[in-house]
């Protein structure tokens, strides 16, 4: 069985054809389809079993990264997204995508309906374009047999504020192994209260390939021969919706569909 994916794109999403092609490799069958389109045919959510919300520029970051993409999809879509939540279906959201999914309110619990936490401008008060040492945690079915790995990230606001009374620790999937841009404990990833909704800042789309590492003629040909960990990032999404039936890398589903607008 190779599961459904929904890739939103449009109003400044530019990390799609990466997502699409890192669930494809990862043995999904993948749809790229607008977010105007999904609003237009919302039934096409409850046909997937795994929604990716790439990263991006949604909305030329006004207001504040993510925040007018959120409440677009509260509006329009808010009912159906809580019920793909509760059918333990899968969802990611990288980078903007992740910035979108807190100020949904969806993370770091995805019941609570209402915006917790907040992901804002680095400390360093500028972009950040490089790669970085990661910290997963191996219980979630997001990061199983990871623990300590590389990812590239590429964002202005990615540094984590949790309130006093915000309960987190169970919520932290992965974290920075140093204090990139000022996170609230080094946190680069929440996962919620089900466990099937991950949102990240690094980009695991970006780290499919060895060739995409930037040290990767220095490695050893038995580095070369196991799985990136990006894909095995969406391996084990994909493995997870097979019920388990594989633990072993999946083969590729194809090439990505694309939907008109």
């Amino acid at each position: 069985m190779s599961p459904n994916a929904l890739i939103i794109t449009g109003d400044g999403i530019n990390c799609e054809e990466e997502t699409a092609f890192a669930l494809s490799q990862a043995g999904a069958q993948c749809q790229i389809l607008h977010i105007n389109q999904l609003i237009a045919h919302p039934g096409q959510l409850s046909d997937a079993q795994i929604l990716a919300l790439p990263g991006g520029f949604s909305f030329g970051d006004e207001v504040s990264s993510g925040k007018i993409l959120a409440l677009k999809l509260q509006q329009q879509l808010g009912e159906l997204l809580q019920t793909f939540i509760s059918e333990d279906k899968l969802v990611i959201g990288i980078c903007n995508g992740f910035q979108a999914l807190v100020k949904l309110g969806i993370l770091p619990r995805s019941d609570a309906k209402t915006q917790q936490v907040t992901l804002t401008h680095n400390r360093q008060k500028r972009f950040i374009n490089r790669w970085v040492t990661v910290q997963a945690n191996p219980d979630t079915l997001f990061f199983k047999g990871l623990s300590e790995f590389m990812l590239p990230i590429r964002h202005g606001e990615g540094r984590l504020i949790v309130p006093e009374d915000t309960p987190i620790a169970a919520h932290i999937g992965l974290t920075y192994t140093d204090d990139v841009n000022g996170s609230h404990q080094q946190i680069a990833g929440l996962i919620n209260e089900r466990g099937n909704v991950l949102g990240l800042m690094p980009h695991p789309e970006a780290f499919v390939r060895w060739t995409q590492h930037p040290a990767w003629t220095s490695m050893t040909p038995e580095e070369r021969q196991s799985t990136p960990p990006g894909l095995q990032i969406f391996q084990n999404m994909v493995s997870a919706v097979r019920n388990g039936q594989s633990d072993t890398p999946l083969s590729t589903a194809g090439t990505p569909e694309r939907s008109a607008v």
